[in-house]
């Protein structure tokens, strides 16, 4: 099997791949859901574990549309999910969070590697996040929702022009897996023993 590092580029997903935030995130949907069934918040909670690469935005929607089987409109989307931004940026700004062999591989390999990261978190958040955490300026871009995920990757490598054969994914997620299939390039499973059998896996970074 291929490994990451023959990669020259690499685009790390966010959530459960540079910080542990799973827990954190799960608490701003009870937070900002407060006021709805909690079997219903329940059910969107584990939409979201098994969606981590999806955007918040697609998630509200899913929790109106298809738990409440309701119709929502895209200004109640963007003001619960301004609302659930304003809990991450005091809840996740903490870097007892980041993933510390992550975080070392990071420091100690920035100037091998061209490192973006495209993640389901939103964007302008995600540029806040990663200032407060001092870790902004590993990456040469840092991309987020609302564009989706495959989106976010097909629109870097137009811009950079880089040789997809030396460009892999790495995220915990079964959408990040289905971004880097459609955009045809690596792909590396860690930290969701879901994915082991499902394309190249990092056990550890260390």
């Amino acid at each position: 099997m291929k490994e990451f590092i023959d990669n020259r580029v690499i685009l790390w997903d966010f959530d459960g791949v540079i910080v542990d935030s799973m827990a954190v995130r799960e608490k701003g949907f009870w937070e900002t859901l407060s006021n709805y069934p909690e079997e219903e918040v329940k059910q969107l909670i584990d939409y979201h574990k098994r969606n981590g690469g999806l955007s918040r935005y697609v998630k509200f929607r899913y929790f109106f549309e298809n738990i409440r089987e309701e119709e929502v409109s895209e200004k109640k989307v963007a003001e619960l999910s301004s609302s659930f931004s304003t809990i991450m940026r005091k809840s996740l700004v903490n870097k007892e969070i980041l993933i510390g062999e992550v975080l070392d591989f990071i420091e100690n390999h920035q100037e091998e590697f061209k490192m973006h990261i495209v993640s389901g978190s939103d964007g302008e958040e995600l540029r806040f996040l990663c200032d407060q955490l001092g870790i902004s300026s590993y990456f040469k871009s840092i991309e987020g929702s609302p564009t989706p995920k495959i989106s976010l990757v097909k629109n870097l490598l137009e811009r950079t022009k880089y040789d997809k054969q030396k460009v892999c994914l790495i995220g915990d997620s079964i959408n990040d897996l289905d971004a880097a299939e459609y955009n045809d390039i690596d792909f590396f499973g860690y930290n969701n023993q879901e994915l082991k059998n499902k394309a190249g896996y990092i056990e550890n970074f260390r």
